[in-house]
C-alpha cells in the first residue's frame, strides 16, 4: 500500500513535469474511447432498430378481383403448411379500402378522389417464424401454380408478392459499412493514442534518469523503478476514460430523449445494464491502453 501511495504520487509529479506531453496523451485516450462509446451505443440501438424492423417482415401476396374462393383457400391451406410460417389471415378488397380509410384520416381528399371506386386487390397476409426466412417461403408462394393463377398479375406473379426483406437487407449492409469505417477509425485512434503515451513515458524516463540510477544503486527492484510509469500511464488513461465516459452520459441525458422525441416511431432505447456494460467496457479499454503504452516504452528506454 505504501509503494502504490509512492507509485501514485510520482504519476502525479511526472504528470506536472511533461504537462503538454500528458495532455495530449490524454485527449488522444479521450476521443478514442469516445469513438468506441459513441459505436459501441449506436450499434446497440441499430441493432434494436433492425430486430424491430426485421420483426415486421410479413408477405403480402395480392390475388385477382375473379379469384374463386375456394382457389384462394387452396392458395392459404398451402401457406399455412410451408416452413417458417406463423399465420395467414386474409383480406379482401372491402376490407383493404377499410383499412387504407382508416390510414388517411389525415389526408381525407384521397379517398374522395377514389370516387367510390375500390382500386384496392384482396390479398393473403403471411406472417413468418423466422423473419431471416421471408425469400425462401416468398419463393415456395411463386412456386404455387394455384398462387400464380389467381394473382393480380399473372404475366409476372412476382409483381403480386410485397415484402420488406430488400429494406433490411441494406440496413444490415450499411451497418457493416459504418462497423468498417470506426473500426478502422478506432484502430488509428489506438495507435496514436500508444504513440503518445510511448512520448510521455520516454520524457519522465529523461526526467528522472539520475533518479533512476541511484535507484539502482541502492537495490530498489525493477517493479519499484517501474512502477511509477505504469501509473502515470493507467492515469492518462482512466482521466481519458472518465472524460469519455461523462461526454457520453451527457448526450445520453440531453440528446437522446431528443432524438427519441423526434424519431418516436422508431424503438431508440437503452437500458441502464447496457450502459453500465460500455462505459464498463471504455474504462477497462482506457487502463489497458495505458498500461501497454507504458510497458512498451518502458521496455524501450528502461533498461531495468
Amino acid at each position: 500500500m505504501r509503494n502504490l501511495g509512492y507509485f501514485l504520487k510520482e504519476a502525479f509529479i511526472g504528470f506536472k513535469r511533461n504537462f503538454s506531453t500528458a495532455f495530449g496523451s490524454i485527449i488522444t485516450i479521450f476521443l478514442s474511447l469516445l469513438i468506441i462509446g459513441i459505436f459501441l451505443i449506436g450499434g446497440t440501438v441499430v441493432a434494436n432498430i433492425v430486430s424491430s424492423v426485421e420483426n415486421e417482415v410479413s408477405i403480402t401476396a395480392y390475388v385477382a378481383d375473379d379469384a374463386s374462393e375456394s382457389d384462394i383457400a387452396s392458395v392459404e391451406q398451402a401457406i399455412k403448411n410451408m416452413d417458417h410460417v406463423a399465420n395467414v389471415t386474409f383480406t379482401t378488397k372491402d376490407q383493404a379500402l377499410e383499412n387504407f380509410r382508416n390510414s388517411m384520416t389525415s389526408n381525407p381528399e384521397i379517398i374522395n378522389q377514389l370516387d367510390g371506386q375500390n382500386p384496392l386487390p384482396a390479398s393473403i397476409n403471411v406472417e413468418l417464424s423466422d423473419p431471416q426466412q421471408v425469400e425462401q417461403v416468398a419463393n415456395m408462394i411463386l412456386a404455387n401454380s394455384t398462387f400464380k393463377k389467381i394473382c393480380d398479375n399473372p404475366t409476372d406473379p412476382s409483381d403480386s408478392l410485397k415484402y420488406g426483406q430488400k429494406t433490411v437487407d441494406r440496413l444490415f449492409k450499411l451497418i457493416n459499412y459504418v462497423r468498417y469505417i470506426g473500426l478502422a477509425l478506432i484502430i488509428l485512434l489506438i495507435v496514436v493514442s500508444f504513440i503518445f503515451i510511448n512520448n510521455t513515458i520516454r520524457l519522465a524516463i529523461l526526467a528522472r534518469r539520475r533518479e533512476i540510477s541511484i535507484m539502482r544503486l541502492v537495490g530498489a527492484s525493477n517493479g519499484f523503478i517501474r512502477g511509477p510509469f505504469l501509473m502515470e500511464g493507467a492515469l492518462h488513461a482512466i482521466i481519458g476514460a472518465l472524460f469519455a465516459i461523462g461526454v457520453l452520459e451527457i448526450l445520453r441525458q440531453f440528446v437522446l430523449p431528443q432524438i427519441k422525441s423526434s424519431l418516436a416511431w422508431m424503438p431508440i432505447d437503452l437500458t441502464t445494464s447496457t450502459v453500465l456494460i460500455v462505459y464498463g467496457s471504455m474504462l477497462v479499454a482506457g487502463l489497458l491502453i495505458g498500461l501497454i503504452g507504458s510497458a512498451v516504452a518502458m521496455r524501450r528506454y528502461l533498461k531495468v
